[in-house]
């Protein structure tokens, strides 16, 4: 997916997804692919939001639940819900989400600041707010849900 162009040098392309009734992107640069969900095998002593690690093409990639990740009730997966790999840093990493719903091309000027009265947990993980067709989609700063080293050495 890194070969993506867009026709607008200036655009920039994302990918939307939903966790509960919510609505998170991030930049497609980062997306590795897009996959079912796969059991995923617990790790001891690992973070509440990492799930464990599954076998990813002969690699162990660990699998990090975004609702819990950011603070709301941790997912059940069923069938129906996808991980998102993501390259960050040189290492791959899942995202357990409820769905991907769209790609999105916009310009740096759609993205508004996240508001000052935000906690400061949303304005971490939050890099801005894209209101699209009615509905308010938050860009995800992947380097900051994944910074800690708990998530890397999983």
């Amino acid at each position: 997916m890194n070969d993506i162009k867009t026709a607008d040098p200036a655009a920039l392309e994302l990918i939307a997804f939903r966790v509960g009734a919510q609505e998170f992107c991030v930049n497609i640069m980062a997306v590795c692919e897009i996959r079912g969900w796969t059991e995923a095998t617990a790790l001891p002593q690992a973070p509440r939001f990492v799930r464990g690690v599954i076998n990813l093409r002969g690699a162990v990639l660990p699998i990090v639940d975004f609702a819990a990740r950011i603070g709301l009730p941790s997912t059940e997966p069923t069938a129906r819900h996808v991980v998102i790999v993501i390259q960050i840093n040189h290492q791959q990493v899942g995202l357990l989400v409820d769905a991907v719903s769209d790609i999105l091309t916009i310009h740096d000027d759609a993205i508004q600041a996240t508001p000052d009265i935000a906690s400061e947990l949303v304005k971490e993980f939050v890099q801005g707010l894209l209101p699209i067709d009615g509905r308010m989609i938050s860009l995800i700063s992947l380097a900051n849900v994944l910074q800690t080293e708990e998530v890397l050495a999983a």
